[in-house]
């Protein structure tokens, strides 16, 4: 499960002390409640400067989530939850939820040379929520897909096997559509 939280890796200290802080200073926490339940939780941030083809250089924690939003990568991941557990949606992440589209936040071409992972979330979506991939992302998508050979080729397969939908047929339609089968 995923959560964010406009509380910093120190604040949360205070009141999470069993949690995982290896990657505190990305603002990134694991922590498993008593029921066993594991949750990533993030504090908000702006992120800049993605030296690596995968991690921002630099990582500034903020408090509000209008800032945060733009660093997510699709709209439908793009949705807040306040502390009446009303939906904040800045980027009509709950419009495509609804009309089944995977929609980058901002320009695709420059969301996906940020981090080339993006291309294989994308498609993992779309199969495991039988949903469509918006045209523009489509296009960025085969113009950017070589990126890819950037990566480690096994971060790329640990986020393939995340793939929970049992369409064996969209799966590998996607894959070879976008050429992912010939880069593994």
């Amino acid at each position: 499960m995923d959560a964010v939280t406009d509380a910093t890796p120190e604040e949360m200290k205070s009141f999470l002390i069993k949690a995982d802080y290896t990657f505190a200073k990305m603002g990134s926490i694991k922590y498993k409640n008593e029921n066993g339940v594991k949750f990533d939780i993030t504090t908000l941030r702006l992120e800049t400067g993605y030296k690596d083809s995968r991690h921002p250089s630099h990582v500034q924690f903020v408090k509000n989530p209008k800032i945060d939003v733009n660093r997510r990568d699709f709209t439908i991941n793009g949705l807040y939850l306040n502390k009446n557990l009303d939906v904040i949606d800045y980027v009509n992440g709950v419009k495509d939820i609804d009309s089944k589209i995977i929609r980058m936040i901002g320009n695709p071409d420059v969301r996906l040379k940020e981090d080339p992972l993006r291309i294989i979330r994308a498609i993992r979506f779309a199969i495991d929520l039988d949903f469509e991939i918006d045209e523009e992302l489509e296009k960025s998508i085969i113009n950017n897909v070589k990126l890819l050979e950037k990566l480690n080729i096994d971060k790329i397969k640990q986020d393939l096997a995340k793939i929970k939908s049992n369409n064996i047929e969209r799966k590998n339609y996607l894959l070879d559509k976008f050429g992912i089968t010939k880069i593994l």
